[in-house]
């Protein structure tokens, strides 16, 4: 069989990662005080506390969300606790923009990854997904393996980068 073709990416021993599929399911919700301010510049306790109050904190369940504020107003912060104690239902909920609940997402996903389940290891981290994988998130898995991992690349199979490589 000399014209066998062989696929040497496979016999290769490399590990391609893709942080995609680490992304979980599940609507990402930026919820903003803005609107709740009188004339979206101050914060009336009395108004705010009746907003909290009849606002549908239902529709948040299961869901991702980010609190913040978009106006140029000072909020104090017992405002977005407030915010925060009604959201109980949520996934997850952080104080800061969509890509910060990203950022912190990832960042709970990979406090569950073991390290040593890639020691010695020559990783492929794929380079191109389909879904928002922050660059922070690339930053922290790398950080995460580099200690035990052989080598570190980033890319596809046939065009990669080297990122690390253990002396």
């Amino acid at each position: 069989m000399e014209n066998e073709i062989v696929n040497k990416v496979a016999e290769s021993g490399l590990i391609t990662i893709d942080l995609e599929d680490f992304y979980p399911e599940g609507e990402r919700v930026l919820f903003d005080i803005k609107p709740w301010l009188f004339q979206e510049l101050i914060l009336k306790e009395k108004d705010f506390r009746e907003h909290i109050k009849n606002h549908d904190w239902a529709q948040y369940e299961n869901k991702f969300v980010a609190i913040t504020c978009t106006a140029d107003a000072i909020i104090p912060t017992w405002a977005y606790m407030l915010v925060a104690s009604q959201l109980s239902s949520a996934k997850k909920i952080v104080f800061g923009d969509l890509q910060k609940l990203e950022e912190e997402i990832f960042h709970d996903i990979f406090q569950k990854i073991n390290p040593d389940d890639y020691r010695d290891q020559r990783i492929i981290i794929k380079g191109c997904s389909n879904k928002e994988v922050p660059a922070s998130a690339y930053v922290e898995f790398t950080n995460l393996i580099r200690p035990v991992v052989k080598s570190i690349m980033y890319g596809e199979a046939c065009s990669t980068v080297p990122v690390f490589k253990r002396k």
